[in-house]
């Protein structure tokens, strides 16, 4: 029997197979940034018996936006929206746990509050767009965070942890990964503080723990994942030393106890590209983290079978051909042919490229 399909457990979360729906921004919100009617289609279609879904990045602040359109969880008045998308979920048998997002630097002046600068651990600008109202625009130059805010910022991630919890979601992520906020904080090439937040690794872990934290006061250890991405370089990321780095960080987070690590695994192609320094994936951390791992990055079920079985991670997180065929796990289990996906429909847009992909014929 394929491991793919076997049943798993990722801290209190129960699941029946191991093929995880990725967090995937689509940027398909109703006004006021809330979840609506296409989006609960959207994550219905993908539900299957047993699986877990990681739901799209989610800001837990306006501040957090680097993406327009995307449905946020920073006011009372989106939960109403996640909860249709929960209780469809359930109602399939599915799991589904919120990924929780700021994009600090990786923001546009466009999509900030009154027009300020987005906000970093140091005040070095990214390489890369932001989608803003009006299309894509260059990173802006943020400022550097003092250090009397950076509770503020924590506050908010245990905010949109305990507006997920009355959504309904299962549990929450931690977006630690791709140069977002966490991210910067702690690679040293972003990351150029020299109080309590910045220096060695001990201080630029400190933000992604103590949120990690946040999000555990609120859920428990055991509903609570974190997502990390030690080898990619999008939003002109880097470290010096990353098997150290994120080694440090797998360790803390094993003490922690969370449900899961969820890591972006090194390609070569893509737009996730390994660093210099070399890449740094899931059989490298596993000697650090203890409990299940989750393996993300250009996936198919013949590569995800391989990694299974070599013990290096529990589940696979599959993104782009979950786009395209909704009922991916019964393909995966059935070896039937995918859907190839349309990248021109990825962000933004309305039911095409996102609620029309077939499912397979029974027949086949």
């Amino acid at each position: 029997m394929s491991k793919l399909f076997t049943p798993f457990e990722a801290g209190a979360l129960l699941l029946g197979h191991r093929v995880v729906m990725a967090p995937l921004t689509r940027l398909r919100s109703e006004p006021g940034n809330k979840a609506g009617a296409l989006i609960r289609e959207y994550y219905t279609q993908r539900t299957s018996q047993g699986g877990l879904i990681i739901s799209e990045a989610t800001p837990v602040a306006r501040e957090g936006y680097g993406y327009a359109g995307a449905p946020g969880i920073y006011e009372d008045a989106q939960i109403e929206g996640w909860r249709a998308v929960t209780d469809a979920v359930h109602g399939g048998g599915g799991t589904i746990v919120m990924q929780l997002w700021h994009v600090g630097r990786q923001s546009h002046t466009d999509l900030q509050p009154g027009g300020k600068a987005p906000i970093a651990p140091s005040a070095i600008q990214a390489e890369g767009d932001a989608y803003t109202p009006d299309g894509p625009r260059p990173f802006s130059m943020p400022r550097a965070l003092d250090i009397h805010e950076i509770p503020a910022v924590i506050d908010q991630f245990r905010q949109g942890a305990a507006r997920a919890k009355a959504a309904g979601f299962d549990g929450v992520e931690i977006h630690g990964a791709n140069g977002y906020l966490p991210d910067q904080f702690l690679q040293d090439g972003t990351n150029h503080r020299t109080d309590a937040y910045g220096g060695p690794i001990e201080n630029r872990a400190r933000f992604l723990l103590e949120i990690t934290q946040a999000a555990i006061e609120v859920w428990g250890k055991e509903r609570a994942g974190v997502r990390i991405s030690p080898s990619g370089t999008y939003g002109s990321m880097s470290d010096s030393a990353p098997q150290e780095t994120f080694g440090y960080v797998a360790k803390k987070l094993n003490a922690l106890g969370i449900a899961y690590l969820h890591v972006v695994e090194p390609r070569i192609m893509g737009t996730e590209l390994i660093s210099e320094s070399g890449p740094v994936a899931a059989k490298h951390l596993r000697q650090h983290f203890l409990g299940a791992i989750i393996a993300a990055g250009g996936f198919n079920g013949k590569s995800a079978e391989a990694l299974l079985e070599t013990g290096d991670a529990d589940a696979v997180a599959f993104g782009r051909y979950f786009i395209s065929n909704p009922d991916l796990p019964e393909r995966l289990r059935r070896n039937l042919p995918l859907t190839p996906y349309d990248r021109t429909t990825f962000y933004g847009g309305g039911a095409h490229g996102y609620t029309d992909y077939p499912r397979a014929k029974t027949s086949d």
